[in-house]
């Protein structure tokens, strides 16, 4: 009895100790950040407040005072610009994912395999992250450009402000076909609908993607539970499945 009890105060314990972490999410990582929340709270007690948006807009609102304890950007440059300029801890910088651009289309047939479609007059218009915004739509504008289509298709262009306004372009057919994050279209190596070119990595930036520790949540035991548990293995299996590596 003594022993369940010493049992019961121990857990209790953990659970009175558990906090909540506020985390802003690029929008490319939305579906493996709600699967990595989840188990999170599952394994620590620990609740993440996941926020999805563009990079650049969580960049503007952190500068000006949102109450966000951790970033997970699309990109290296805005979490290391946030330590610059006094808005993330020192030191606490690390890639979490590596990610992928896709052309992809809700038809089965609407993109071949080697994106041929670009140069097709039938491609009437095509979705893009905001490029100002969203490292994804970046790095489509340099992929277009390195094609040497860029000034033919961009008076197509359907452009949201994140990549999953252009994801949902797509799927909800204002678009016939759009740059998108791998991540959002694959889950364990295939396809989930549609059709799909994997953009090759030469034909822009790496889309390295780099978590920061924010310094609202430097005291916070959740947030700095959540910088862990992204390097854990229940994490990477995760973020792997999704398309990216490491």
């Amino acid at each position: 009895m003594r022993r369940a009890a010493l049992l019961g105060a121990a857990l209790l314990g953990g659970f009175v100790q558990a906090a909540e972490v506020s985390v802003a999410v690029a929008a490319n990582f939305t579906a493996p950040m709600q699967k990595i929340a989840a188990r999170f709270q599952q394994d620590t007690g620990h609740r993440a407040v996941l926020a999805f948006g563009s990079t650049g807009r969580f960049h503007a609102q952190i500068s000006n005072g949102a109450p966000f304890e951790v970033l997970l950007a699309a990109d290296a440059a805005t979490p290391e610009r946030l330590e610059r300029e006094g808005f993330g801890v020192q030191g606490s910088r690390f890639t979490y994912a590596v990610g992928r651009l896709v052309l992809w289309s809700a038809s089965p047939g609407g993109v071949d395999p080697q994106g041929a479609v670009l140069r097709s007059p039938n491609l009437t218009r095509l979705a893009l992250a905001d490029p100002k915004l969203a490292p994804y739509g970046a790095a489509a504008v340099e992929t277009l450009r390195r094609l040497g289509v860029i000034d033919t298709l961009r008076p197509r262009f359907v452009q949201g402000e994140s990549i999953g306004q252009a994801h949902q372009f797509v799927a909800s057919g204002n678009a016939q076909a759009g740059f998108v994050a791998l991540s959002q279209v694959q889950v364990d190596g295939r396809i989930t609908s549609g059709s799909a070119w994997v953009v090759p990595a030469e034909l822009h930036s790496p889309l390295q993607q780099d978590a920061v520790l924010l310094l609202r949540g430097r005291d916070n035991p959740a947030a700095q539970a959540l910088m862990r548990y992204l390097r854990s293995p229940a994490a990477r299996q995760i973020i792997l499945a999704h398309g990216y590596s490491d």
